[in-house]
């Protein structure tokens, strides 16, 4: 399996039989490289949101509309991407699994909000925020956070789907910071590799993982910190 992120919270993930895009956030994203996006998109099966919010939704209505790619969200978020013109829709929500052929997709809990504002400025929601839990074949199981502060029942999440890989917002301000995620990753879970994010795309949170890399210092877990643009190979 390849991870490459590519700034903030969007990660494309490649195995054998999948090409997985995770809360593609490329325009607007000053993280994010444009001579990516070609790559990025090549040869796409799965578009995969976390939430609702503009940083995380990002570019999916027009890379689904380019791709064909099916996009994998939340009941109400994929009842509002239907009404943008997204055609191949996977919808669940919480504590649901779709399977989607060469893996499985669980919504777990994230605590977040999830709306996006219209331009008459109503805020609309979105669902519920959620962490997405993805088993493969013959890939380790990999967790995404979302966007999330700690919680407790992060334990059953670890019982009952054993991730091995978890990417882990540590930016603080809209998400736990870097303390208490290495927290969240040392108390409730196993993993055997940790990739941070949600940090360094914007002045007003976390501008290096300097933080959460020190809190994980005790810990087993391999911490892995890409650049953006950087690919993890587990």
């Amino acid at each position: 399996m390849k991870i490459k992120w590519l700034g903030h919270a969007a990660f494309h993930i490649e195995t054998a039989k999948s090409r997985i895009l995770i809360d593609p956030f490329f325009t607007g994203n000053p993280a994010f490289k444009d001579e990516e996006r070609r790559d990025a998109t090549a040869g796409l099966t799965h578009i995969l949101l976390t939430h609702g919010h503009g940083d995380h939704v990002g570019d999916t209505i027009a890379i689904a509309k380019e791709t064909g790619a099916t996009v994998v969200a939340n009941a109400d978020l994929a009842a509002w991407l239907a009404r943008h013109g997204v055609k191949a829709l996977e919808m669940g929500n919480t504590g649901g699994t779709i399977n989607l052929g060469a893996f499985s997709t669980t919504f777990v809990n994230a605590l977040h909000s999830s709306a996006q504002l219209t331009e008459d400025g109503v805020s609309h929601s979105l669902g519920n925020a959620n962490g997405l839990v993805l088993h493969f074949e013959d890939e380790p199981t990999l967790y995404h956070m979302g966007d999330t502060d700690i919680f407790s029942d992060m334990a059953l999440i670890n019982e009952l789907h054993e991730p091995a890989i978890g990417i882990v917002p540590i930016g603080d301000r809209f998400t736990m910071g870097g303390a208490v995620a290495a927290l969240a990753c040392q108390r409730f879970f196993k993993f055997s590799t940790a990739i941070p994010c949600h940090y360094g795309s914007f002045p007003i949170i976390d501008q290096t993982p300097e933080t959460f890399v020190a809190g994980m210092e005790s810990a087993s877990t391999n911490v892995a910190t890409p650049h953006v643009g950087g690919v993890v190979e587990v």
